[in-house]
């Protein structure tokens, strides 16, 4: 079983107005600079505990440009050529179709009762024009299913979400709703998994 060190791209100006950004390329703000740059600190004191080399290490982020950056700047903090690391299709954020760019409340109501629906059964029930958890967690399964070495991926909240439901860490009901926090490091490893921040 690879181990995964998976990191959530810094934060962008939508994550602080807690707007949903989905397939939206919103760049990281200052602060979510700093928090790219703390995961690699905390990255690398993992790879220093452990006796790790980077060299051993595949590394590979989401297409969207926050996770890209975010990626350059874990990497750059490794003391790695930034832009030296593969690209998946399959790690880009779940797709909140109509409701990319709103509030909750805003959300709420545009579509009252899709918004309830979706509040009841958030795993298997889609935005209106966007995906659901389940399809998000099929395409992570395949995800993982490829990797041949332990792995540093930058992607994103969703997307972690995903991957613990699919490598039975957590059920639909429980992630659905975690906060995967900015600026951490999670090791999925041994059948577990380990926050770092």
């Amino acid at each position: 079983m690879p181990t995964i060190y998976y990191i959530r791209h810094g934060e962008t100006e939508w994550n602080a107005e807690g707007r949903l950004q989905g397939a939206q390329d919103i760049p990281l703000n200052d602060l979510g600079r700093k928090q790219a740059a703390c995961a690699g600190g905390i990255l690398a004191g993992l790879f220093a505990r452990d006796g790790r080399s980077e060299a051993s290490l595949a590394f590979v982020a989401s297409p969207l440009g926050r996770a890209r950056l975010t990626m350059e700047l874990v990497r750059g903090t490794l003391r790695l050529p930034p832009d030296d690391y593969a690209v998946d299709d399959r790690l880009r954020e779940i797709g909140y179709g109509d409701w990319e760019g709103s509030t909750l409340s805003e959300m709420r109501q545009a579509d009252p009762v899709v918004f309830a629906a979706r509040e009841s059964d958030k795993w298997t029930v889609p935005p209106p024009g966007g995906e659901s958890y389940a399809s998000v967690q099929m395409r992570m399964s395949d995800w993982y299913d490829q990797l041949t070495a332990d792995t540093v991926a930058v992607a994103h909240g969703g997307t972690a979400r995903a991957l613990m439901v699919a490598l039975g860490i957590e059920t639909s009901a429980s992630a659905a709703n975690l906060t995967i926090e900015q600026g951490a490091v999670y090791v999925f490893g041994d059948g577990g998994l380990t926050k770092y921040s």
